[in-house]
């Protein structure tokens, strides 16, 4: 039984807060391949990077992220090794949101000294005015703000 090879497509995030600017990168994701795979990353990897820690642990992001049935697989990055989850599913594509810059200036080097033949490709923004976690996320606070002492 000859099975087609399916196109494996990678994505990464922290995804704290879900919301339709990360269903529109996994739906961009899904005009790229078959089969897409999650990396969600780590608490401290996403301190470092944007400086707080986000509000969901990496355990409820895990599980959030699965329970949208959005991907195929979702795993938690490694935390020592960034570039481990790529040598390990080996993508035919690594799609990058409009915005992430962070671990992906060398990402084309890495590629070739792993003799992988991925492309890159930058999903568009969708709405990034309104959905964007760190923008929900002061919404939130904004809100809780205003509400009146109990």
């Amino acid at each position: 039984m000859n099975q087609e090879k399916k196109t494996r497509v990678m994505v990464f995030g922290t995804f704290d807060y879900l919301h339709a600017g990360h269903e529109n990168l996994f739906i961009q994701a899904r005009e790229l391949g078959d089969e897409i795979v999650a990396i969600i990353a780590r608490d401290k990897t996403v301190r470092n990077i944007k400086g707080e820690t986000p509000d969901h642990n990496e355990k409820e992001r895990l599980a959030n992220l699965k329970n949208t049935g959005w991907a195929e697989m979702v795993f938690l990055g490694n935390p020592k090794d960034k570039t481990k989850v790529i040598k390990e599913y080996r993508p035919d594509i690594i799609a990058l949101g409009y915005d992430q810059f962070a671990f992906t200036y060398r990402l084309e080097k890495f590629l070739m000294d792993i003799k992988l033949d991925a492309k890159i490709v930058r999903l568009k923004p969708y709405r990034p005015d309104m959905y964007k976690s760190s923008i929900i996320k002061k919404q939130k606070l904004e809100s809780a703000e205003n509400q009146p002492a109990a």
